[in-house]
């Protein structure tokens, strides 16, 4: 019974599932909210110029007003908790999520960027603005967007779209310049993965 239902189930889903259409304008208008299920923001940084350090953050949610006629019109709200902070080592995670040197996330307890403009410069590709506030200093910071389509997540009952970002900051902006005399970078890379499911 069970060699039968698994390919059963694997002919269900592919049966649902349909590439993504990278037609902006053919996209729903109107609400979304991130998927954290289906989302990243991992970050890296020089280590001694031997290797970029990478670390992501768990804990992910957003809001998206997406206008498919005029996408530049869009507006994006994410925030982050700074205490989600994965390295791969606890205890470093710890430090990292807690320490004053660092992201100081007792006192902080949020990070969050809200879009604040965007340029479209392909079909599929642009570049949103918006103000970082991180360690309760808010600084613009540019991302390059990938818009990948609009299509249909598993268990989800509307649109989903999907859009990968990456963009570079500099740490000491936001007070967090612990160790860039010793080798370890400022220029922090921003690596981005997102799907944002239509509001129901």
């Amino acid at each position: 019974m069970k060699q039968i239902f698994l390919p059963l189930t694997i002919l269900a889903l592919s049966a649902c599932a349909t590439p993504p259409n990278p037609d902006v304008a053919a996209a729903p208008e109107g609400a979304y909210v991130l998927d954290p299920a289906h989302a990243s923001v991992n970050w890296s940084l020089s280590h001694s110029g031997l290797s970029f350090y990478t670390a992501r953050f768990d804990e992910i949610s957003g809001a998206l007003d997406f206008n498919p006629n005029a996408p530049t019109a869009s507006k994006l709200d994410v925030r982050i908790n700074p205490k989600s902070v994965s390295t791969g080592d606890p205890e470093w995670d710890e430090t990292l999520a807690t320490d004053g040197k660092y992201f100081d996330g007792d006192t902080h307890t949020q990070i969050r960027f809200v879009s604040t403009s965007s340029k479209q410069l392909t079909e599929t590709t642009g570049t949103v603005t918006g103000d970082l506030t991180l360690r309760g200093v808010t600084k613009p910071v540019i991302l390059d967007v990938t818009y990948n389509g609009a299509g249909k997540s598993f268990g989800h009952p509307g649109a989903t779209l999907g859009f990968s970002a990456i963009g570079k900051i500099k740490r000491s902006d936001w007070g967090m310049d612990y160790l860039t005399n010793f080798g370890i970078g400022d220029e922090v890379t921003l690596r981005i993965e997102a799907e944002f499911n239509e509001k129901q």
